[in-house]
């Protein structure tokens, strides 16, 4: 009996630190979860609903960070009775998780181009049309001075975007005080465009640049998530196969 019990006893030990890993990366997942959701709810607020995606793929991670957590638990637990019901449960999970997680990866660098060719133009036209003021109370143009002074740039392609918009015909400014490099100066008077007065630079270039970012980031850790998965669903897998 001692011989038969001393592998299941190493490979349960083995399995346990696995899943270990396994919850690890469930944290990553939330972590990345979060952070998708943040950065893509202030994204989709200025760049429109071509960056959406990563909102949803924020969302997903969150969701399987959460249940890869449970499922590290489950497998632990799984091993540690020796159920292969509750290691059949776990398998057959992780490797659902592992398919998505890996989906969710190449949705986001399948969509990044896209980004790309259709939200310059769809911000263009929008900023034109909804931006009101630096002090207005609406979430579009609240957005866009945040990004406008976090930045330091103006419009989207640069500070002429706000000739002949909505913003210019109703306040007859030709550019709003986020665009200034120091908001509460005199010369910020919305029409000095002097380089020394505003950044003349446009946001988009960075805004796709931060987009890049959180898209390849995203991409990264769900890949990385299942590479750390892929053990612990290999090893949980041979305990099964010998428990029967």
């Amino acid at each position: 009996m001692a011989e038969i019990h001393t592998p299941y006893s190493s490979l349960k030990k083995l399995i346990s630190l696995l899943n270990g890993f396994v919850a690890v990366s469930g944290i990553i997942l939330v972590g990345l979860g979060i952070g998708g959701k943040c950065g893509g709810t202030s994204l989709t607020s200025v760049l429109g609903v071509s960056t959406a995606y990563l909102l949803h793929v924020g969302f997903l991670c969150l969701v399987m960070g959460c249940a890869t957590i449970l499922l590290g638990c489950a497998g632990w637990y799984g091993a540690t009775k020796e159920s292969r019901g509750m290691l059949l449960f776990c398998i057959l999970s992780m490797i659902i998780v592992l398919i998505v997680e890996v989906t969710a990866a190449t949705v986001v660098l399948l969509f990044f181009p896209i980004v790309r060719d259709v939200a310059l133009e769809h911000s263009f036209v929008t900023l034109r049309k909804n931006y009101r003021g630096y002090n207005e109370p609406d979430d579009y143009s609240t957005q866009w001075n945040l990004v406008m002074e976090k930045l330091k740039c103006c419009g989207v392609k640069n500070y002429t975007d706000f000739s002949g918009s909505s913003f210019e015909m109703t306040t007859g400014h030709t550019y709003p005080r986020g665009c200034c490099k120091s908001i509460g100066t005199v010369a910020c008077d919305g029409r000095n465009v002097s380089t020394y007065v505003i950044h003349q630079k446009g946001c988009f270039q960075k805004l796709l640049k931060i987009t890049k970012t959180q898209s390849f980031t995203l991409s990264g850790g769900s890949l990385g998530a299942a590479v750390i998965q892929l053990p612990g669903i290999l090893a949980t897998l041979l305990l099964f196969i010998k428990l029967g």
